[in-house]
């Protein structure tokens, strides 16, 4: 007796569940895949309320001044910094810059806006950190050079704390209207400090030409741990998602790569400092990250496979 399509599609839906209930059942991945890329990506930016990425890499089609850093202030209005040291304000309904500053000598890395979306801050290449007055269009003050580049700038503390990374591996801290000298500073066990972004009001996370990216406690300064890495490649960008959960990475192995910050939104960090073994390795704060040690050392496993196989080689 003929069957229709719908009796056999039931069969076959039968069928498939019973040979589906012997099989595994798939793991939840804790994070999305890895994304990789054709090119290296230069920007990395989650949407504000959709579980949206968007990624610019080295290779795009789009071609403008030397723009070096880009800030949005609302939706008419972005601020852009360029290589040459260059701080413009622009709105997107009138014709040329609004603000047009050249106080910094070299290339602007990064940039902050305050809540009030009065001040803004710039991290430069020539070690100082710069504030502009965007709302009465004017500039305001340079703080004194710091060792090194000023790689990046965030506002921390409920807006008391102004954070910046350096090229040498340094974050220093100046005081909310305190902008002229740093009132702390320490050193991270890291190449440089190239990006990064605040977690909670107290934990940011950094990346570093050594791949490793670091949790980061402020006051009291503490490095908590390892989030993620990217094995042996500089870690270029960091962003993270609109409701926290998510951190996402690019570095130059091409990849765009997830971390979960569950664990480290739950660390407490106090003022108290146990003592502990200097050059210790550093914590793993997700369940894809290594520790510091593991880190190393399977690099060092690579390098030595790299040169028996070099001398097997050579003995040929």
């Amino acid at each position: 007796m003929d069957h229709t399509c719908e009796e056999r599609s039931a069969e076959d839906g039968d069928d498939q569940e019973d040979s589906d209930s012997t099989e595994v059942p798939a793991r939840i991945r804790d994070t999305p895949e890895d994304i990789v890329l054709e090119a290296p990506a230069s920007g990395l930016a989650f949407h504000p309320s959709r579980d949206l990425l968007a990624a610019g890499d080295v290779d795009g089609d789009v071609f403008v001044a030397p723009i070096n850093s880009l800030l949005l202030v609302d939706k008419n209005v972005l601020a852009t910094g360029d290589d040459t040291g260059g701080v413009r304000l622009w709105d997107q309904r009138k014709d040329g810059p609004l603000m047009d500053m050249r106080q910094h000598e070299e290339y602007i890395a990064d940039m902050a806006l305050d809540p009030a979306k009065k001040l803004l801050l710039t991290a430069s290449g020539d070690g100082c950190l710069g504030v502009f007055n965007i709302k009465r269009r004017r500039f305001e003050l340079l703080s004194e050079p710091q060792s090194g580049d000023l790689t990046s700038v965030t506002i921390m503390k409920c807006g008391r704390k102004v954070v910046c990374g350096s090229s040498e591996g340094t974050i220093y801290l100046f005081n909310w209207n305190g902008f002229g000298a740093t009132s702390d500073r320490f050193a991270l066990r890291a190449e440089s400090i190239d990006c990064m972004v605040p977690v909670t009001d107290s934990l940011l996370c950094t990346g570093s030409t050594d791949g490793v990216i670091r949790a980061v406690n402020i006051l009291p300064n503490r490095v908590v741990g390892s989030v993620g890495q990217h094995a042996g490649e500089p870690v270029e960008e960091l962003a993270l998602s609109h409701c926290g959960r998510f951190l996402a990475s690019s570095g130059h192995d091409q990849c765009l790569k997830f971390w979960d910050m569950a664990q480290l939104r739950a660390v407490v960090v106090d003022d108290y400092r146990r003592r502990k073994k200097k050059g210790g390795p550093l914590r793993a704060l997700s369940s894809k990250a290594w520790s510091t040690d593991d880190f190393f050392a399977g690099l060092r496993e690579e390098e030595e496979e790299r040169e028996e196989e070099e001398s097997e080689d050579d003995s040929d």
